[in-house]
């Protein structure tokens, strides 16, 4: 037999991504910091970082991997 969701089913999955939102949150923060180190000590250039993204990021949108 199917059961619905309760209320308290809602209220934990909320609860579980308000955690989520906190986790991506300080993630975010630390990579972010780590690249304006690694810039600010002269390891990196900002311009290679921005390439970089880029790159990556039009590999993730025009992946070569086949999809299911």
């Amino acid at each position: 037999m199917e059961r619905f969701p309760s209320s308290m089913d809602y209220v934990n999955m909320m609860a579980k991504l308000g955690d989520l939102k906190d986790e991506h949150y300080r993630n975010t923060l630390a990579l972010s910091t780590i690249i304006e180190l690694l810039v600010d000590k002269g390891v990196l250039t900002r311009d290679e970082v921005e390439r970089k993204a880029a790159e990556l990021d039009a590999f993730m949108a025009h992946s070569p991997y086949p999809t299911v």
